[in-house]
């Protein structure tokens, strides 16, 4: 049997559940700089607030990189999916853009301090 107190305590669980999805969603600092790599390494480091254009050209392979207003997409891919170039443009830190048949990930950071970030043994 279902009580009263298990049904409330099932919405207090989905609201709270629902909370925290969105705050994770819509949580995150607007990030400072790109980091573009291939196929792990990395390819190059772009300030987000310089408008620019990055052509990654590897392996028979190019993917155009627009950094525009702060915000950063993948404008151009030759990958067959098109997922990537069909991503909406990232600001914030940690988000990324990823072209899994070429290899290609874009990953926006916070504000870069200089010095190590990892140490690794």
């Amino acid at each position: 049997m279902i009580k009263k107190a298990d049904i409330i305590l099932f919405i207090v669980i989905l609201v709270f559940g629902l909370a925290l999805t969105f705050l994770c969603f819509t949580a995150g600092d607007k990030g400072s700089y790109v980091d573009v790599t291939v196929k792990g390494d990395l390819y190059g480091s772009y300030d987000l607030s310089k408008d620019q254009v990055i052509t990654v050209n590897q392996d028979s392979h190019t993917n155009k990189i627009i950094i525009k207003d702060g915000k950063v997409q993948m404008s151009f891919s030759d990958c067959k999916g098109q997922d990537c170039v069909h991503h909406k443009e990232i600001s914030k830190t940690n988000q990324q853009i990823t072209c899994l048949p070429n290899k290609v990930m874009v990953t926006v950071r916070g504000a870069w301090e200089g010095g190590y970030d990892v140490i690794s043994n």
